[in-house]
């Protein structure tokens, strides 16, 4: 197990690290419906009330922090600490929120694409043209489960686009170095998905019959899960592993790189950081905590 450094402990099952320009790390305590800030020393600051389930996060190129919220869960805990069940009764509707880090304002960017309404919002990342894809996981509620899309949308609030339907849980969402390449992780098929990117939300379809229009870019044996991921600088692909309780990094090719573990089987999300963008800042959410570790390989700053 590689040793890391514990930030923060008692955030409400944390997700969607975002390194700040201040260096201090934002995530969303999914359980909580707020944003918090961790300060370099520790020291954690409310950002936002945000409702719901704020999952996924990212810095904008405005400034601003774009929340993928899953509208909220209902919740078990186990041995290793907390963990979602399913929709929440009390469940407010998935949505994309901005949030003003400076004020804590929260506006409502899209709650829907055209008739569809979103499910549960999961996953972010921006484009190199202002533009962001986000995954829409669906959620489990009784005997039913809803199939996931990615999205397409612009930052204003002026448009939103289906990009690949149908996915089983759609995860996490990253972009290759130049990108030229979408990636995605399945949660329930424990399976990483690419797509060719043709034009800002346009996407290369695979040949029929790839049941996500996207290709298989590597998939794992046995019964572990994927979570959100983060890209490497050199193109690696690190995927949060839920279960295994670490980080899978794969190659472009599809070919694993190597296996980090952590203590905590939901282990959901990383982003890199540092002078040299060689530490990595993960979630542990079961457990509840924010921890640094050293990365062998530089991060791709997003």
């Amino acid at each position: 197990m590689r040793p890391f450094v514990e930030l923060a402990d008692g955030l409400g099952f944390p997700e969607g690290p975002v390194l700040m320009p201040d260096g201090s790390i934002v995530v969303g305590e999914i359980a909580a419906g707020c944003l918090t800030s961790i300060a370099p020393d520790g020291r954690k600051t409310r950002v936002a009330d945000t409702g719901g389930g704020p999952n996924g996060l990212a810095r904008g190129p405005d400034g601003a922090l774009y929340v993928c919220n899953n509208g909220g869960f209902s919740w078990g805990r186990s041995d290793t600490g907390l963990r979602p069940l399913a929709k929440a009764d009390d469940n407010t509707g998935g949505s994309i929120q901005r949030v003003h880090p400076e004020t804590g304002k929260v506006e409502l960017l899209y709650d829907r694409c055209g008739d569809v309404a979103l499910s549960a919002p999961n996953d972010i990342v921006f484009d190199g043209s202002g533009g962001f894809y986000f995954t829409d996981h669906g959620h489990r509620q009784g005997r039913k489960v809803d199939f996931g899309a990615v999205y397409y949308a612009i930052a204003d609030g002026s448009r939103i686009t289906e990009v690949a339907y149908p996915l089983l849980g759609p995860n996490g969402i990253g972009l290759s170095p130049d990108g030229k390449m979408l990636y995605v992780a399945e949660t329930s098929s424990g399976r990483l998905w690419s797509w060719r990117v043709e034009a800002p939300g346009v996407l290369a379809k695979a040949d029929w019959p790839s049941p996500t229009g996207g290709d298989l870019a590597a998939g794992l044996p046995g019964f572990q899960r994927y979570d959100s991921l983060a890209v490497e600088a050199g193109g690696n692909i690190c995927i949060a592993t839920l279960r295994f309780g670490g980080i899978v990094i794969v190659s472009p090719q599809g070919e694993e790189v190597e296996r980090v573990r952590t203590p905590d089987p939901y282990t959901t999300n990383l982003c890199f950081g540092g002078t040299d963008m060689k530490t990595a800042f993960v979630t542990l959410s079961g457990s509840g905590r924010l921890v640094s570790m050293d990365w062998t390989r530089p991060g791709l700053a997003v």
